[in-house]
């Protein structure tokens, strides 16, 4: 079983928690049960390094407190073929007027028929109130709540939590009525009418001030000294604890027995290897054709399931089975967020996916990749084990697309927070495409957005992927010049439409100007373009990469530009170095046009390209 809280704010609960099961104790040795822990516990909160609400800190949490609103599609992506798992998500009133949740109840249909899951047991928490007003799930009667959890396909169990007894038997109903996701027909939803702030002095309850901090000043004022006092004598400590701050014995059955965080995965091996075999028989071979067939092998290799707001179809990911159905391990759900949701949940739970959408759609989930980003990384500052990597395939790019449907904003703002487990792969063709999801796929802890048009038909020999793969970046040899000395023009692509034009460019420039020195780059992974010592694979001035300024360094050894440009920002201006790119037009253009606005046409290269070619430079798109 696995506790989802919606709400940031319930650290202390879910401190308590883990203290009595002694799982706190075993992740932070100084909170042992005991006296000392139980002291420790109390006078330190919220301490600065686990913090006051729920982080990873805290043995045997899936998400960060904080990422309001995808709490109950998390928890539903838990239990994704898992029916052995029961996942109770804590919902309050609030969190349930966002999008994410409003639309999690009603998507469960989409699951059905995708396969045996485990079941969620949603909890409402109704105390009618959001940070400073009345909740709007709180201005239905009765009557209107059960119809609009009926009408979502769920059958709510209320119960006001002031009789323990009678909340346990609401509680037991809820359980045996909550269905596994999948299977048509209502499922359980328990709802928990009781004020907010339930439990603290009577003229707070159920007023604002009790969402965060209730009593401002107790150390210094003693009427709220004696207050608090009261109030957390209230709760009894002396029935639940001994003196020695252990569990009383009564509490022990309805406890589970501490147990480690569970293991990750085994460290991948062969990673390039096995992309580079897959590119080798994708060569020559359209998107449509090697991508599925790379997601189909990795459906039969083990737990993986790919997730798209109803663009598979359009994308070109036909994954249907022989009867053209859909095949289980893919799900369509018109809503990007239930999609990133649901793959985050399944990926916490030790199993592989993928989301597959339009590029100008995927900054939708923008915000919840960054706080599922955060949360791998306070996973590795606890030590965690690896989980299977955050991977998105980014087709139906801008360049081919309406004015509407235009905006690389996702990779930009990733590119600009600075995690470092972040990587961009630009392939220049579909057989570099296919070897980027199966490398991306193979990895752990990694965030890897790969953008692949799917209309890509331009094939580029695959000698250096190899160094492509490994390090992001690689000469292209059958496009520079075989003999030594410093190059009088530089090209270098990201992406497969960039690589198109520069090649034919590279192809113009060596046949009319054959005596001009070029050197041909591609960037397989923007990354490679970060400030050094910023990013696992940023270019090192100490190394021997192949971007470079001409003319800054000693004969035979190559060494990075000074001034590289950082991902996400615009350049310095410089005379020595163009970069091309997609820009906002401003409002609708025909294709050739909006290369034309950008410089991507062929005229537009080659006029930049000899008139660059009197001082040496560099043109990087």
């Amino acid at each position: 079983m696995h506790v989802l809280h919606g709400a940031g704010h319930a650290g202390p609960s879910a401190l308590a928690h883990a203290y009595l099961t002694g799982r706190l104790g075993h992740a932070h040795s100084r909170l042992r049960q005991g006296e000392a822990g139980l002291r420790e516990l109390v006078v330190g909160f919220p301490r600065a390094d686990i913090g006051g609400e729920i982080t990873p800190m805290i043995p045997g949490h899936l998400h960060t407190g904080g990422q309001l609103g995808p709490a109950l599609a998390i928890g539903q992506g838990t239990v994704l073929d898992a029916p052995h798992r029961l996942s109770v998500v804590l919902i309050g009133d609030g969190e349930c007027e966002t999008g994410t949740t409003a639309a999690s109840w009603l998507a469960t249909r989409a699951l059905h028929g995708t396969g045996d899951h485990g079941t969620v047991l949603p909890v409402v928490l109704l105390n009618g109130m959001c940070m400073g007003g009345p909740s709007v799930l709180s201005t239905l009667s009765r009557a209107e709540l059960t119809a609009y959890f009926t009408g979502l396909g769920h059958r709510p169990v209320y119960s006001d939590g002031l009789d323990i007894g009678q909340l346990r038997q609401t509680v037991a109903e809820a359980l045996g009525a909550a269905q596994p996701l999948g299977i048509p027909g209502p499922s359980s939803v328990l709802v928990l009418i009781l004020d907010k702030g339930h439990g603290v002095p009577a003229h707070l309850a159920g007023t604002p001030a009790v969402h965060k901090t209730p009593l401002r000043a107790p150390a210094g004022v003693p009427a709220e000294f004696d207050a608090l006092a009261a109030w957390l004598a209230s709760y009894q400590p002396a029935q639940l604890l001994t003196s020695s701050g252990r569990p009383r014995p009564h509490l022990l059955p309805a406890l589970p027995p501490p147990r480690p965080e569970p293991d990750g995965l085994p460290a991948p091996r062969g990673c390039v290897a096995a992309s580079a075999q897959v590119a080798a028989h994708a060569a020559g071979r359209p998107f449509a054709q090697v991508v599925p067939e790379v997601l189909r092998a990795r459906a039969e290799q083990g737990p993986f399931r790919v997730f798209s707001p109803e663009e598979l179809a359009s994308n070109r990911l036909d994954l249907t089975d022989e009867h053209g159905r859909p095949v289980r391990w893919a799900v369509e759900v018109l809503s990007e967020e239930l999609c990133h949701a649901w793959a985050q949940g399944y990926t916490e739970t030790v199993r592989h996916a993928l989301v597959a959408t339009y590029e100008a759609f995927a900054p939708l989930s923008l915000s919840l990749i960054q706080q599922q980003l955060k949360h791998r990384s306070v996973r590795r500052h606890a030590g965690l084990a690896p989980l299977p990597s955050l991977v998105y395939l980014l087709t139906s790019l801008g360049w081919l697309n309406t004015f509407t449907h235009q905006n690389s904003g996702l990779t930009t703002a990733l590119l600009a927070g600075g995690d470092p487990t972040l990587h961009v792969h630009t392939p220049a063709d579909p057989a570099r495409t296919a070897a980027a999801l199966t490398f991306a796929l193979r990895k752990l802890d990694r965030c890897t957005i790969v953008i692949a048009d799917k209309h890509t038909n331009v094939h580029h020999p695959l000698e250096t992927l190899d160094e492509e793969l490994r390090h992001g970046i690689a000469i292209w040899p059958h496009l520079a010049h075989p003999g030594p000395g410093e190059p009088d023009l530089i090209l270098a692509s990201a992406g497969d439409l960039p690589a198109g034009a520069l090649t034919t460019l590279a192809r113009r420039l060596r046949t009319e100007r054959p005596g001009l020195r070029l050197r041909y780059v591609h960037v397989h992974d923007l990354t490679v373009l970060a400030e050094d010592g910023n990013r696992p694979l940023a270019l090192a001035p100490e190394v021997r990469p192949p971007l470079r300024h001409p003319g800054t360094d000693h004969p035979g050894h190559q060494r990075a530009p000074r001034r590289r440009p950082r991902p996400a920002r615009t350049p310095p201006p410089s005379p020595r170095l163009t970069v091309l790119g997609y820009r906002d037009p401003g409002r609708p253009v025909s294709q050739e046009h909006l290369r034309q606005f950008c410089g991507l046409d062929g005229p537009g290269l080659w006029q930049l390209a000899t008139t660059l070619t009197d001082t040496p430079k560099e043109i990087t798109a």
